[in-house]
């Protein structure tokens, strides 16, 4: 299977079954570390740490540029002025698709956190 980050997100609608826990744990394997799935594997999530507050805009900026590529956007808070929660899950299908995933690999391709 070709490297999550290279892959694009496709269109998912509602009668599109939820990654069962067995497919979420192979595809964790293929992230960096610190995604941890949430709510009984419907969420995905990470936090990242910055050094400024000035570089974690910048990087809201450039995932904000991703997920709009993607057509699949995440949720996120910055908070305490340089971290930043991300959220990921496919909201048609309440739950994990491998579009949450695949964004996830490129999120953490940007550079930036600490």
């Amino acid at each position: 299977m070709a490297d999550l980050a290279k892959r694009k997100c496709v269109p998912c609608e509602g009668g599109t079954p939820r990654l069962g826990r067995d497919r979420i744990e192979t595809l964790l394997g293929r992230l960096r570390s610190g995604w941890k799935p949430t709510e009984r594997g419907r969420r995905l999530s990470k936090s990242f740490t910055f050094p400024d507050f000035v570089t974690a805009v910048a990087f809201i900026e450039k995932m904000a540029d991703i997920a709009e590529r993607e057509q699949h956007h995440p949720d996120f808070c910055l908070h305490g002025y340089k971290h930043i929660d991300i959220t990921l899950s496919t909201h048609a299908i309440d739950g994990l698709s491998e579009n949450d995933f695949i964004l996830a690999a490129k999120i953490d391709k940007i550079p930036g956190p600490i």
